[in-house]
């Protein structure tokens, strides 16, 4: 065995043992900075050093600093928790170590995209021929669907904005809505379309955090000139869709594109018990989701799609004289993604998808959202406890009510927090906290292939358990 080998072998046991402890470790606890810092820093060596003993020394210094956001009862955010078919194909790709810019770099990677592209768009029932990038996240994906949108509005009225950028061109503005994710507003502002400000109309969103069709229309109505309209399926606090067959004809009437921001919540439309709520999704502009969320695949993925194949592409491309294009019949991933060089990644999702088949995906889907409504009746039973939103998903938003009367919902906000933060200490589950309405909540998401329905119940024992300890404390 070499030398190689025998770190990688070491390697492959030091992260099988760790995920080996998922369903039984602390999920999250409370890390002393300076060591961790301490365990982890020092001079930068003088000389080499082992590649055996840096592996074991780095496994051992980052031991207290995990989180076990890979496991069974990490509700704290939208995390997906690694597939094995996924995981593995991760491993390979970094063994691999293709660079997945143009088709001759790695003939294997963007046929691997290729194949994915054409199984998701069937999945999520997308128009034939829509493109598909591979990115970073949601944050990429938001980014690279609005860059095609950028492109395609002003290029109706005849101004090239990769040609010419936006000194001089004519003003885009961009609707948003008070549920709409920050991702959104940084994909704005690094595209030089803004955040806020007269250009960017945040419009009102009712009590589910769903953009109002009435707003959009009055809005519009107060806009001339290129528009678009930024649309949302899957809340990150609620879980709720925004009522699209509604919104989508308003926005066509004025001639706007329309994206979808569907980080987590465009996964129901794969599913029949709840296709419903994205009707009319398909007949969107664009769209963006987290691969690395809900289809479990490992970080970094995720995943936009348009509609119009040509605005994406004179979006992205870039050219250059080395990059050996191809011909047309081949993928080339760069002109897709704002990368060039790029990991891999469709080799993780083409795995995924191929380990859960159509299916599979369904039940992960359905059995988290099933696992979100069993903790909302288990929470609901609390002592004061509330459930604020309409638990339509996978997202429950708790409320712990102040004990006593609270007319301003402040004693409601430091008991919610205090929950929050021992049931964080406690390391049953981990899970975090938002602000919904002005007043603080506690956030659940579900959304992990490994979670039963048994990590459910011995999580919402201990909630209810933090729940008895913060009113001990406080009488």
């Amino acid at each position: 065995m070499t030398d190689e080998s025998r770190l990688l072998s070491r390697t492959a046991e030091i992260a099988m043992a760790y995920r080996d402890s998922l369903a039984t470790r602390p999920v999250g606890r409370p890390v002393d900075l300076a060591a961790l810092r301490a365990a982890l820093g020092g001079p930068l060596p003088d000389h080499p050093t082992d590649p055996l003993a840096v592996i074991e020394d780095l496994a051992a210094a980052v031991e207290p600093g995990l989180v076990a956001s890979a496991g069974p009862r990490y509700f704290g955010f939208v995390f997906g928790g690694g597939l094995p078919a996924a995981l593995g194909a991760d491993w390979l790709v970094s063994a691999w170590d293709q660079n997945a810019v143009v088709y001759v770099a790695s003939p294997a990677a963007a046929v691997a995209e290729e194949v994915a592209a054409g199984w998701l768009v069937d999945l999520l029932g997308l128009p034939v021929g829509t493109s598909v990038g591979f990115v970073t996240g949601a944050t990429m994906a938001n980014f690279t669907a609005i860059a095609a949108a950028r492109h395609a509005v002003l290029g109706r009225i005849g101004w090239d904005v990769e040609r010419h950028g936006l000194q001089g061109a004519p003003l885009v503005t961009v609707i948003t809505h008070t549920g709409t994710h920050i991702t959104a507003y940084a994909s704005l502002g690094m595209l030089g379309l803004g955040r806020e400000g007269d250009r960017v109309r945040t419009i009102a969103s009712d009590d589910q955090g769903r953009m109002r069709p009435d707003a959009l229309r009055a809005e519009l109505a107060t806009i001339d000139g290129p528009t678009i309209v930024c649309a949302q399926v899957g809340n990150v606090n609620t879980g709720a869709f925004d009522p699209l067959t509604e919104l989508i004809p308003i926005a066509r009437d004025h001639g706007a594109w329309i994206h979808i921001d569907g980080a987590f919540g465009i996964w129901a439309a794969a599913v029949p018990s709840l296709r419903h709520l994205t009707r009319g999704l398909a007949e969107a502009d664009s769209w963006s989701t987290d691969a690395h969320k809900w289809l479990n695949v490992p970080y970094d993925s995720g995943l936009v799609f348009v509609r119009e194949a040509a605005a994406h592409h004179q979006a992205m491309t870039l050219g250059a004289p080395y990059y050996i294009e191809t011909e047309g019949a081949e993928r080339d991933p760069y002109n897709w993604v704002p990368e060039s060089s790029r990991r891999a990644r469709g080799f993780a999702v083409l795995a995924a998808l191929r380990s859960l088949g159509r299916s599979g995906l369904v039940d992960l889907v359905e059995r988290d959202c099933a696992h979100a409504r069993r903790m909302a009746e288990r929470l609901a039973v609390g002592p004061h406890v509330r459930i604020v939103n309409d638990v339509v998903l996978n997202q429950v938003l708790v409320r712990f009510d102040g004990v006593r009367q609270d007319p301003d919902g402040t004693a409601g906000d430091a008991r919610t927090r205090s929950v929050i933060g021992a049931v964080q200490r406690d390391g049953t589950c981990w899970l975090g906290g938002t602000t919904w309405a002005g007043r603080a909540a506690m956030r659940i998401s579900v959304s992990g292939w490994q979670t039963t329905g048994d990590d459910i119940e011995r999580s919402a024992d201990a909630i209810l358990a933090c729940v008895d300890e913060v009113d001990r404390r406080a009488s």
